[in-house]
């Protein structure tokens, strides 16, 4: 069984929705937790811890632990503050999940460059702003489970949402890093991309869709990926009850010899995007020792790689 007892959990936007699953989901299998949430609507606007004091009431009902902190996720010394309580009160922190957001949909012609960064400050920049504050942490104490939060919108893409689906798609990139980076020391990260029933969906989805897409359905995958079998650099889609993996694959390619031009790009081009024998990269070393390995080849040349 998947048990969180004396560890110590910050979930960021866990006033409503998923957040709010999350962190009762975590307490309910005995970890302490930070209920992170600065109370604002879906486009940022307001400010009320309201909520985050109902899910910590619901916590401490089931008989467990948990706090309120109202830190504002794209103002480092808030968050070091939420840290520094944290520390103080429980001298740990095993899990962070990001998962705070906010909306602020329009076209990108008529969208404000305001408006891109403010999004993209909450979501990309609110999660490495926790992942930096943590980071420290974990690594001395040798062990850590990380998750952030992407979308369809930033994997696929979807109209009206150039800030969003940025933001988004750069969860994967920050992921891969400290996978990377995190390895050594047992701080394990991962990827959520979620389809759920919340407020930044309910009026975009058909009521029958919304039944069924309720956030409950994706917090089982959630606790797996901050669990201590968990794994690491790994994307989970999830959705009403439906789990799958998001996999970055490259072709094998085509070497051009000869005159690199793009008219011969465009002649090979087949080749090049044939996905026969596509493979999933380990790291970006992988692609560069991928192509000179091809190169070097071509002309007689032996690497000592």
């Amino acid at each position: 069984m998947i048990r969180f007892d004396d560890q110590v959990a910050i979930v960021t936007g866990a006033g409503v929705g998923l957040g709010r699953s999350h962190a009762l989901g975590l307490a309910a299998r005995g970890a302490k937790v930070v209920v992170n949430d600065l109370g604002v609507s879906t486009d940022g606007k307001g400010k009320s811890s309201d909520a985050a004091r109902g899910v910590v009431a619901e916590i401490e009902a089931m008989g467990g632990e948990a706090f309120v902190h109202g830190a504002d996720v794209t103002d480092q010394g808030q968050v070091n503050d939420m840290i520094g309580q944290t520390m103080k009160r429980w001298g740990r922190i095993d899990i962070l999940v990001n998962n705070a957001g906010i909306l602020l949909d329009k076209t990108f012609a008529k969208m404000s460059m305001g408006d891109f960064r403010k999004v993209v400050d909450v979501h990309l920049l609110g999660s490495a702003n926790c992942c930096h504050a943590v980071w420290p942490i974990m690594r001395e104490q040798q062990y850590g489970r990380i998750v952030l939060t992407s979308s369809a919108s930033g994997l696929y893409g979807n109209f009206g949402q150039s800030n969003y689906g940025a933001a988004k798609a750069a969860m994967a990139g920050l992921m891969n890093v400290l996978h990377h980076e995190g390895g050594r020391d047992d701080i394990r990260v991962n990827t959520l991309a979620p389809t759920a029933a919340t407020r930044m969906t309910e009026q975009l989805l058909p009521p029958e869709a919304l039944e069924v897409l309720q956030p409950e359905t994706i917090t089982p995958g959630l606790l797996y990926l901050v669990s201590q079998d968990a794994p690491s650099k790994t994307i989970l889609s999830a959705g009403a009850g439906v789990f799958a993996q998001t996999r970055i694959y490259e072709t094998q390619g085509q070497l051009i010899e000869g005159d690199i031009t793009p008219e011969a790009v465009a002649a090979q081009w087949s080749k090049i995007t044939d996905p026969t024998d596509q493979e999933e990269l380990q790291d970006a070393f992988s692609q560069t020792r991928k192509y000179a390995k091809r190169a070097a080849e071509a002309k007689g040349i032996k690497l000592d790689w």
